[in-house]
């Protein structure tokens, strides 16, 4: 059985402590607190406990990722989730997310919306306060104390068959990612069946907002207000996936308009479906700097709002500046084979060919 660490990041203001005491139901094998000396953090099971404080700032997460080799794979069949409290309304989420995308490029695993937010005065909670008439304070507490249970008790299903579905919205004929793409590809066992989708301009509009129980109504006739590609193809392919890998040119350090309405609208689908049990890997080009706002952006809509497991080490990112330029960066095709046999062990059951 694995052991089970908390790890405390910055001085614990009082709602914090609240909700640990909630999470310790679970009773910890071990407390640690950023510089101290840590434990061997492979193989385990690891609570965060981050606190931002009222300069919105956490120095904490530096000093603890300084503790750690960068070279060495420290958090290697571990999984984590998050517990964190900002003293405002805002940069929960921002600190959640630079830890959890560290943390997962040196093994750890994490399992959808591996986090519960305390913002200022739990502002957050107020829609589940409403939804399961509960105070704030409740609805936190029962989070917290519901998350340290999953955590406990994940377990990744694998496939022997698994479905890998590929969505993008480049050029063949001009797109470095697609070129990446092509390597892993080519590295991936036959046993995983591919699926590709190119989201062409003008085929996927953008989500209209419509109110809760609009959205929940189509969703619930695996339909979307708009209608069209996302319906027909986009939604039974992503029900059908395993794991959903998506390749990202960098666009103004963002992913590009028809992945991000892409997202947007696969609110309706997840209305009445929860993706658990999918994982989510990304394909991230650069013309020049940047990656990591993709990345984060995926984490946080991806697997934070939309439940995606994200496995260790979930995305493979490069620079190049024009399309013949992914082929001159250095161990490209190692790091694509690599990466492509990470993703097929993270789905596919190892023993079957």
């Amino acid at each position: 059985m694995k052991p089970f660490y908390v790890i405390q990041i910055g001085e614990s203001s009082q709602q914090l402590k609240r909700m640990l005491s909630a999470a310790w139901t679970h009773h910890p094998d071990g407390v640690y607190h950023a510089g101290e000396s840590l434990p061997d953090l492979q193989n385990a099971r690891i609570l965060f406990a981050v606190q931002v404080n009222t300069w919105n700032l956490c120095p904490e997460l530096s000093t603890f990722f300084m503790q750690l080799d960068p070279t060495a794979q420290s958090f290697t069949g571990s999984e984590a989730a998050i517990l964190i409290h900002s003293s405002s309304e805002r940069y929960s989420r921002e600190f959640a997310v630079d830890l959890i995308l560290r943390a997962n490029e040196l093994g750890c695993r994490f399992m959808g919306r591996p986090i519960v937010e305390a913002a200022k005065d739990l502002i957050n909670m107020k829609v589940l306060e409403t939804v399961q008439r509960k105070s704030r304070q409740e609805v936190c507490l029962a989070e917290c104390e519901y998350l340290v249970a999953r955590l406990l008790a994940d377990s990744p299903v694998k496939k022997s068959r698994p479905s890998l579905l590929v969505l993008h919205a480049s050029n063949a004929a001009t797109s470095s990612t697609l070129q990446l793409w092509e390597m892993v590809k080519k590295n991936l066992p036959q046993s995983v069946k591919v699926q590709e989708i190119h989201i062409e301009n003008g085929t996927v509009r953008d989500c209209i907002g419509c109110p809760y129980t609009t959205c929940k109504h189509f969703g619930e006739q695996m339909r979307c207000f708009y209608g069209g590609v996302m319906v027909e193809e986009i939604y039974p392919a992503i029900l059908e996936a395993d794991a959903i890998l998506w390749a990202c040119p960098n666009y103004n350090d963002a992913l590009s308009a028809n992945l991000t309405a892409t997202i947007n609208r696969m609110t309706a689908l997840f209305r009445t479906h929860n993706f658990y049990n999918k994982s989510l890997f990304g394909l991230v080009v650069s013309g020049n700097s940047g990656s990591e706002c993709l990345q984060h952006q995926l984490i946080s809509a991806l697997t934070i709002n939309k439940t995606f497991r994200l496995p260790p080490r979930f995305s493979l990112t490069a620079t190049a500046n024009n399309r013949e330029a992914i082929f001159a960066r250095p161990n490209i095709e190692f790091q694509a084979a690599e990466f492509a046999k990470n993703l097929a062990n993270e789905i596919k059951i190892s023993w079957v060919d």
